[in-house]
């Protein structure tokens, strides 16, 4: 890989990680446009490494609030029932799903998973479900000539059953172009939380799981095609551009509806299918390339 292959990846992976359009698929498809050699699985992993730093950075508050109550709570009994405290287990078994699936499926997601024709299903087929949930939340917020505006849930409300529905939705990221914010956003909708509520704890859920994943991976880092050097240099541009994105995206969600996400993953699914039918580009292409 060169400096200037990791820099365009890295921007990539900033640009969409926090967006409900699928960074590893967006990852696998810059090198497939570009005819590169597929960064794999291990690359995507570490420079989530730098998106998941933004995150952190972003909401440091948060975070520093709910690790402090999580510890006291586990030597004070009255903290127990402390909100913060609450959360911090939640995002503990939010982030059982994907763990237990990353180890189990670890050689299809470094393999048959990367077909661009499962990607561009992905895309597509998650693109309706969001776009089902954008429309649903829609509805109770606005209400109707014939209905009444319906609160939806905040993170004050978030239980253990629903922790664990935005976890095995947020496993499902790890086929590539389902998108983690796009799956786990998505079910939190269905289920009845607000965009803001769902959005929070989605990348709040994904910050144990991709450290752990993009740690795990640093061993295959220096190996193949995936040297040190350009993927730290990936990291740290992801980084940067991640922190930009997810700081504009909190605002987006605020007032703004998904669609423009949803017609973006269907289009890009469908073109997908055209070019791989069409022979213009391979299922496997980018695979051998380099």
């Amino acid at each position: 890989m060169s400096w200037f292959e990791s820099f365009i990846l890295g921007l990539v992976q900033g640009l969409t990680e926090f967006l409900p359009i699928s960074s590893s698929a967006h990852l696998r498809l810059t090198a497939a446009f570009a005819d590169w050699q597929d960064p794999g699985a291990a690359f995507t992993a570490i420079t989530q490494i730098g998106t998941e730093t933004a995150v952190i950075i972003y909401f440091r508050k948060d975070i520093a609030r709910i690790v402090s109550a999580w510890f006291r709570s586990l030597f004070d009994r009255r903290m127990r029932h402390d909100h913060d405290a609450t959360m911090g287990w939640l995002v503990i078994v939010g982030s059982i799903p994907i763990g237990v699936l990353g180890l189990l499926l670890k050689d299809a997601i470094e393999g048959p998973f990367r077909d661009l024709r499962l990607i561009a299903t992905t895309l597509v087929v998650m693109g309706i479900v969001l776009g089902f949930a954008d429309r649903l939340a829609a509805r109770d917020e606005q209400g109707g000539r014939h209905r009444a505006v319906k609160d939806r849930k905040s993170l004050e409300q978030l239980n253990t059953r629903d922790g664990l529905i935005f976890g095995a939705c947020q496993a499902m990221a790890l086929i590539p172009g389902v998108s983690r914010s796009g799956a786990t956003i998505s079910g939190g909708l269905l289920i009845g939380y607000t965009r803001e509520s769902a959005a929070r704890y989605s990348f709040l859920l994904a910050i144990p799981a991709v450290l752990a994943s993009g740690l795990f991976e640093l061993k295959d880092a220096g190996e193949g095609h995936t040297a040190w050097g350009p993927t730290i240099f990936a990291t740290l541009i992801a980084f940067v551009v991640g922190y930009a994105v997810i700081a504009w995206f909190m605002r987006f969600i605020s007032s703004k509806s998904f669609m423009p996400f949803v017609i973006y993953r269907v289009l890009l699914g469908l073109l997908l299918f055209a070019l791989v039918g069409a022979d213009v580009l391979s299922p496997h292409a980018g695979e051998n390339a380099g």
